[in-house]
């Protein structure tokens, strides 16, 4: 009964509003100065004969007033005609944004501002821009910035300067980040896998110190893909929050629910009946090897990547991609569906947002263009793609139709982040002391072009050096890369001789087959070589100046599956140095092999094995002392650096050959609560041997062996690391170094 009247009061109010419509006739608009009454008319989208209602006339005010254009409207309808009277929202003759010292950054609110110069002013507006503001300030740490706003009015002119004056305050700081739920992981290893810090004193340049919910956001989404990574599925960051102190310090903490462990169970492929299945073998291939595996988001994106190859190669223009998940126990079971998708074409492609980086730089990155068939996979691998530049805060994309039923249009729209970044390090140990910072700029002059520039003093050398790197020279899909760098290594105590270098290269890297890489380059250099006095005749004999140009190039098969915090998989490189023209012609070969296994399905135990050979041989004269070779510290442990090999006159001139094994493995947590430590076990084998100069000299090979445990502790003040080795085997003239320690930082 009720629905029966609500419904005949409707339709009576309807008939009513009918029975009073009028024809409109004609306009009559008063109070406006600036805007022409025809504006108006078409602002009001009301057309002379239209037939006019109270609804109507409603409707024309909310109309007006969304052009912001109007402080005040009064309208009436009477004789056929519709009376206008309008006041005019000032012009902004002036837009100031005051109390913030970094001019870049008051330009990015200025242009993420609805008010502007030579607009109208609108209250509302105001509103919201300073609401916009807080946010802004906020993302940038500034969370107690306090905002207030003046105007300036000439009744005259109907103009009026804005200034908006900006109290920043103090930074909002992360005191501390703290990980509620089920403790699954070290709170040191969930801390790495996110962008934010707790703040020390020494992070003065790091932005990532303080509270910015942009990152937070990004922290939520690595949290997640690192469980997943480890089996755990159905994790849930259900919330984070700040906490706020008495101190006013700030605490980032994340509640995590981890859920259950999960393993890989059956997969099944299922293709359309006129798809080649042997295509699709280096899919099915890793089936079987995956069944029983700890599930990782990685190994099921890896899957998709064998997808977008076969869709790479054409073979396949309109393909489709969805994986089904069963879960039976702590089983996932995977039903990998291919499809045809629907057949559209690509008609245009629009790109937006892009202020400082040239249009060309995004279209790079795109697997698909106009013209080219539509394919959903490609698309998504595009967008990652841009998003990989890692010059982008966000990518957000539109998939819209086309001109007809047959194409689509796509728009990018890409909001910028800052590119440059400035780094210090420093650190101090056994070995030494460093101290080191850097310059990079990863898209100079809006080109994608990446300009990296460092300096290192250590305890014995100075090195600094100036990288230009072009992806995607000349539209090859190869990175050219150019560099400039100067030495000066003093090594007179150890091993009888200083040198200072300075030179250029040239080169190029680009993947030759799939994930086999290929870095050819032209190395020119100068060095000036001088010994101590106490040096052997033959060594004295190799002082002087020497000229080098040298065509060198490494080969580079990366199959981890992550690049930090490995747990399985392998990487291979293999280098050679040629000489072009040079005073003292070498030849040097390089190899080195390591390989990750994770020991436990249980716990984060991971088992590496490295191997690693290098030999340098005398084309024209024997090989001069400072390209002799030596076994890098990291790979023998228990033994002083650069104290292992052939002997000179009280001075370790090292070797032509060089070689080493290196076994290590994490431990799992020995002591509950050490969320900070990081316990591990090592072999380490290494030899250093031959000299061509002099055959007096005792070059004879011999292995040198160290085992014994390194800890990793994360304190206040950096990363320390800690290694207890005995030397099993040795030379005689060995000098061993059963304790090392090195404290480090980088901000």
């Amino acid at each position: 009964m009720n629905n029966l009247l609500v419904k005949i009061i409707v339709i009576f109010s309807f008939l009513l509003s009918l029975a009073n419509a009028e024809a409109l006739k004609k306009f009559e608009i008063s109070g406006n100065k600036r805007i022409s009454d025809q504006t108006i008319i078409i602002f009001s989208e009301l057309k002379v004969n239209e037939e006019i209602t109270k609804i109507k006339l409603d409707e024309v005010i909310k109309k007006l007033y969304k052009t912001s254009f109007f402080k005040d409207i009064n309208l009436s309808f009477e004789n056929q005609t519709l009376f206008l009277k309008v006041e005019e929202n000032p012009i902004i003759e002036k837009l100031e944004i005051t109390g913030i010292k970094k001019q870049s950054l008051v330009e990015f609110i200025k242009d993420k501002l609805q008010l502007a110069e030579m607009k109208s002013f609108d209250q509302n507006l105001l509103s919201s821009d300073i609401n916009l503001i807080y946010n802004i300030l906020k993302t940038n740490g500034y969370y107690f910035a306090k905002i207030s706003s003046a105007k300036n009015v000439d009744e005259t002119l109907n103009t009026l300067d804005l200034k908006i004056d900006v109290e920043l305050g103090e930074k909002a700081k992360i005191k501390k980040i703290i990980f509620l739920g089920e403790k699954i992981f070290k709170e040191k290893r969930l801390k790495e896998a996110i962008v934010s810090q707790e703040h020390k004193f020494w992070k003065f340049i790091s932005r990532n110190v303080y509270i910015n919910e942009e990152l937070i956001n990004l922290d939520k989404r690595l949290l997640t893909n690192y469980f997943k990574n480890n089996g755990y599925f159905n994790v849930r960051i259900e919330n984070s929050f700040v906490e706020f102190d008495k101190d006013s310090n700030f605490n980032l903490i994340f509640n995590i629910t981890p859920g259950k462990k999960y393993f890989f169970n059956d997969f099944s492929l299922n293709l359309p009946p006129n798809y080649d299945a042997k295509l699709f073998e280096n899919i099915t291939k890793k089936f079987s090897k995956l069944k029983g595996d700890t599930y990782s988001l990685l190994k099921v994106n890896d899957l998709l990547d064998d997808i977008n190859d076969i869709a790479l190669s054409r073979q396949y223009e309109f393909i489709n991609a969805s994986i089904n998940e069963t879960i039976n126990g702590d089983k996932i079971d995977f039903n990998i569906n291919i499809s045809e998708s629907d057949k559209f074409y690509v008609e245009k492609i629009n790109i937006t947002g892009n202020f400082n980086t040239l249009e060309e730089v995004i279209r790079n990155k795109l697997i698909i263009d106009e013209g080219d068939p539509f394919n959903e996979i490609l698309f998504n691998k595009s967008v990652n793609n841009i998003q990989s530049l890692g010059i982008f805060k966000k990518v957000k994309t539109d998939i819209k139709n086309g001109s007809n039923n047959s194409f689509k249009e796509i728009d990018i729209n890409v909001e910028e982040r800052p590119t440059g970044e400035i780094s210090l390090t420093a650190g101090f140990g056994t070995t030494g002391e460093t101290i080191g910072a850097g310059i990079k700029e990863n898209n100079f002059l809006g080109k994608g072009i990446k300009l990296n520039t460092n300096f290192e003093v250590t305890s014995d050398s100075i090195k600094g050096q100036f990288i230009y790197a072009k992806p995607n020279f000349n539209y090859s899909d190869n990175t050219l890369f150019t560099s400039i760098k100067s030495s000066t290594s003093d090594f007179l105590t150890n091993s009888g001789y200083k040198t200072s270098e300075i030179g250029f290269s040239l080169g190029t890297k680009f993947e030759q087959f799939q994930n086999i890489f290929l870095s050819p380059e032209i190395d020119f250099l100068i060095e000036d070589l001088e010994t101590t006095n106490d040096a052997s005749n033959i060594l004295k004999k190799q002082e002087g100046s020497y000229t080098d140009l040298y065509f060198n190039y490494s080969i580079n098969q990366d199959l981890r599956d992550k690049k930090f915090r490995t747990e399985d998989g392998y990487v291979t490189t293999f280098s050679q140095e040629l000489p072009l023209v040079s005073d003292n012609s070498e030849l040097s070969n390089a190899f080195e092999i390591t390989n990750y296994r994770k020991l436990s399905s249980t716990s984060d135990m991971v088992g590496k094995v490295s191997f690693y050979g290098k030999t340098i041989t005398g084309l024209s004269d024997d090989v001069r002392i400072s390209k002799r070779l030596t076994v890098p510290s990291y790979k023998l442990r228990g033994f002083q650096r650069g104290k292992i090999g052939p002997v000179d006159n009280n001075d370790y001139v090292g070797g032509n050959h060089v070689s080493s094994l290196n076994l290590s493995a994490t431990l799992p947590t020995l002591v509950q609560g050490l969320d900070n430590l990081d316990v591990g076990v090592f072999f380490d084998a290494a030899n250093v041997w031959g000299v061509d100069y002099d055959s007096s000299i005792d070059d004879k090979s011999t292995i040198r062996s160290s085992a014994g445990v390194a800890l990793n502790l994360m304190t206040p003040i950096g990363p320390l690391s800690f290694s207890f080795a005995d030397a099993l085997s040795k030379a005689s003239s060995d000098k061993t170094e059963t304790f090392r320690f090195n404290l480090g930082t980088q901000f």
